[in-house]
């Protein structure tokens, strides 16, 4: 069953990128890959559950559906899906008709390597997955051949390339440790490397770790290696970028917390879950400062997924059943609300002309509905009840305050009010202070514009207010696979 569905998911997006490019048809192009979207979204939502009992691997070892991958997929397969159906009404406000057909092939390629990342199951396949993401993903960013987009995307891939370059140092050196153990030639599967983890040189291990966590921390978003995220994600098109913070962001994530593990197996001892602690802190204090002073609204939004990666960070370094499952929760929680504020974002600076967020007045005022729904998106991205964003955010909290690092969570808490009080000091002025002169948006928001926003923020609220048991059992199991940590704490 999970091979099938990994096939489906994989083969959706393919298939539509091949008619796309052979058609060369803007309609068709938009309706195959919103199919193809579909298709991996139905796919992905069925596949934790048939990851369960596993891990399962196909193709000789090299794909690998299990419990964290699965999840992490479906993250990626949703904000695919939404962005889809979002981009439709999106794109065709941009009156770029001529190369529609290329964008939807580059968008169904990065969802498609958003996706195949967390299944390889080979380290230096999973590595090149990931440099697959960048390559996509810069094209998208340029999209708009404005000068800031292409000055965005050179930042992007020369930024995140030095990155991911130090991944693959830390990727060899991981295989180096391991010929002393496995031999010189051995299948660098993620279960071959923990099972000889134990074995392992502590201090080379050590040292190959943070030279990944360097590499795809910066992929992550992770402060101080973030720079480049904040151009890409606010020059891109809106869907470009919902895409990138809801899904690479994710898929980068998982891969540092596999080498985690491998490290914690081969014990050496409290550092690797000290540095990404100490990053995730340094995250959301650069978030704070920048979202506080922000004057652009897509970098706004930008300076928000650097906020949330660092709090994903604080979660998984925390540990224990509550640290992952608040981190695993938040990972849902931020694909789906900050799809819904990219998409808000994406539309209001379409419709007002402008990027600057004091040019942007009276939204609720000319759009009362798609209004209200980024409002209330903005009030749960900051963490407030009763979103899913403020259940996770406590749950991490709680696993900081019962284990080593307290120090973190105290100050997760302090810097997420500041965040809550900046945040939403630029909405204030959006619909609440009126402008010296008023001009009218140039235009309205269409309902394929505005029906995303209404899937993202459903079930952002219903998560919000129902955890379901379901989902912890299911964490508990993705916990108990990366290991106990240092919050030493049992689900309820």
């Amino acid at each position: 069953m999970a091979g099938v569905l990994l096939l489906l998911i994989v083969l959706a997006p393919v298939a539509a990128i091949v008619v796309i490019l052979l058609t060369r048809r803007p309609r068709l192009a938009e309706r195959l890959n919103l199919a193809a979207s579909a298709v991996s979204f139905g796919a992905a939502l069925l596949l934790p559950g048939a990851s369960l009992g596993g891990p399962h691997v196909f193709l000789d070892q090299y794909v690998i559906a299990d419990p964290f991958g699965a999840w992490v997929i479906l993250c990626a397969a949703i904000v695919y899906f939404l962005a889809s159906i979002y981009g439709i009404g999106y794109m065709r406000m941009l009156e770029e008709e001529a190369r529609l057909a290329r964008f939807y092939a580059l968008f169904a390629g990065f969802g498609l390597t958003t996706m195949v990342a967390p299944m390889m199951n080979n380290a230096g396949l999973y590595w090149i997955a990931i440099e697959l993401t960048t390559l996509v993903s810069t094209f998208l960013v340029a999209f708009e051949r404005a000068p800031e987009s292409i000055e965005a995307a050179w930042k992007y891939i020369i930024v995140v390339s030095g990155g991911i370059s130090l991944a693959l140092f830390g990727t060899v050196l991981f295989y180096w440790a391991g010929t002393f153990v496995l031999g010189p030639s051995y299948a660098m599967t993620w279960a071959a490397l923990g099972a000889a983890a134990p074995h392992m040189n502590p201090t080379l291990i050590a040292l190959a770790f943070l030279l990944v966590l360097v590499g795809y921390g910066t992929k992550v978003g992770l402060a101080p290696m973030h720079t480049w995220l904040p151009d890409a994600h606010s020059e891109g098109p809106a869907p470009v970028s919902a895409l990138l913070s809801g899904a690479l962001l994710n898929a980068a994530m998982i891969g540092v917390m596999r080498y985690l593990s491998i490290a914690e197996a081969a014990h050496v001892g409290p550092l690797p879950r000290a540095v990404l602690v100490v990053l995730g802190a340094f995250s959301l204090f650069i978030a704070a400062l920048f979202i506080v002073r922000q004057s652009g609204i897509k970098r706004l939004m930008a300076y928000s997924s650097v906020e949330h990666m660092g709090v994903m960070a604080l979660g998984f370094g925390f540990g224990g059943p509550f640290g992952v499952a608040g981190a695993l929760y938040h990972m849902l929680n931020h694909t789906l609300n900050k799809s819904l504020m990219f998409f808000g974002a994406g539309s209001m600076m379409r419709t007002f002309g402008t990027k600057e967020i004091t040019l942007i007045r009276r939204v609720g005022r000319y759009f009362p509905v798609v209004g209200a729904l980024w409002l209330a998106g903005a009030v749960g991205i900051t963490g407030a009840p009763p979103f899913g964003l403020f259940a996770s955010e406590l749950t991490i909290l709680r696993a900081g305050l019962s284990g080593i690092h307290a120090w973190a969570a105290i100050l997760m808490a302090i810097l997420l009010i500041v965040i809550f009080i900046g945040f939403l000091n630029h909405f204030r002025i959006m619909y609440f202070v009126a402008p010296e002169s008023e001009t009218a948006p140039g235009g309205t928001v269409s309902a394929w514009c505005a029906v995303p926003m209404w899937l993202a923020f459903i079930p952002v609220l219903v998560l919000g207010l129902w955890w379901p048991e379901a989902i912890w059992h299911y964490f508990g199991v993705i916990a108990h696979g990366l290991g106990p940590g240092p919050a030493e704490v049992a689900l309820r």
